[in-house]
């Protein structure tokens, strides 16, 4: 077992690195994720417009 560390210093640590990731660099991935947010996003929007139209139409 080691020594506890001293107040204000860390113990003891690793040098191990975590390896890079396997993104490529065209980075198609977060390519698509992104054009889905968007078209999520426009989506969205059209509802809401379609929303609002039908509620201002409305027979009151």
């Amino acid at each position: 077992m080691s020594a506890p560390a001293l107040p204000g210093r860390l113990g003891c640590m690793t040098t191990h690195r975590a390896s890079k990731p396997f993104a490529a660099p065209s980075r198609t991935v977060e390519r698509g994720v992104t054009a889905v947010l968007v078209l999520a996003v426009l989506a969205a929007l059209a509802w809401i417009a379609g929303m609002i139209c039908t509620l201002a139409e409305w027979p009151v």
